[in-house]
């Protein structure tokens, strides 16, 4: 019975690695294309076919809202990961990098979600709820090494951070990343 066993965890882990690279892939190729890029261009980005892809993912609104929530969950992951190996306004400012990178992929989910309003808020109640604190944790760091002001809330910054990413859909020679550096660097 053991043996019986091993074979599913193997093939479990190996629907997990698939998942991720599919979602890597995705968020990739979301980032130089936009959410309606073709499907064969995410399978040839994660080495894999099509039907892969459609096994995981039967929708294409449910592959973008599998990006969105991996995308989520590895912004948050990164903070606490950050905060142990560098000093708190560098992992905050590393944190903040992540989140701007974020912000771009998830670029078009809206319009990809207007008909379902539910689903959109849903995504965004998660969002908050696994990213807010994260930065709450890194912003209290810097603000317990005398490295930033004290007034500095989470929600503050990451809506801030947000509203200068929304400008470079618009116009190429907008430098949002620059901006946010701006920003961060504001803080001290």
């Amino acid at each position: 019975m053991a043996d019986e066993g091993k074979p599913a965890r193997t093939k479990r882990a190996d629907a997990r690695r698939n998942e991720k690279a599919l979602l890597d892939a995705a968020a990739a190729v979301f980032v130089r294309a936009g959410v309606d890029a073709p499907v064969r261009d995410i399978a040839a980005e994660a080495g894999v076919g099509m039907g892969t892809i459609y096994r995981h993912f039967p929708t294409r609104a449910d592959l973008i809202i599998a990006v969105y929530r991996h995308q989520v969950d590895a912004c948050a992951e990164a903070g606490p990961a950050l905060l142990a190996s560098e000093a708190p306004y560098e992992a905050l400012r590393k944190w903040v990098d992540l989140f701007v990178d974020f912000l771009v992929t998830k670029h078009g989910l809206a319009g990809v979600l207007q008909s379902d309003e539910a689903g959109f808020a849903a995504l965004h109640t998660y969002f908050l709820e696994r990213l807010v604190p994260v930065c709450a944790n890194l912003l209290e760091a810097a603000r317990a090494a005398g490295e930033i002001r004290r007034e500095v809330e989470a929600y503050a910054l990451m809506r801030g951070v947000g509203n200068l990413c929304v400008g470079a859909d618009s116009d190429p020679r907008y430098d949002a990343r620059r901006l946010v550096e701006l920003l961060i660097a504001g803080l001290r």
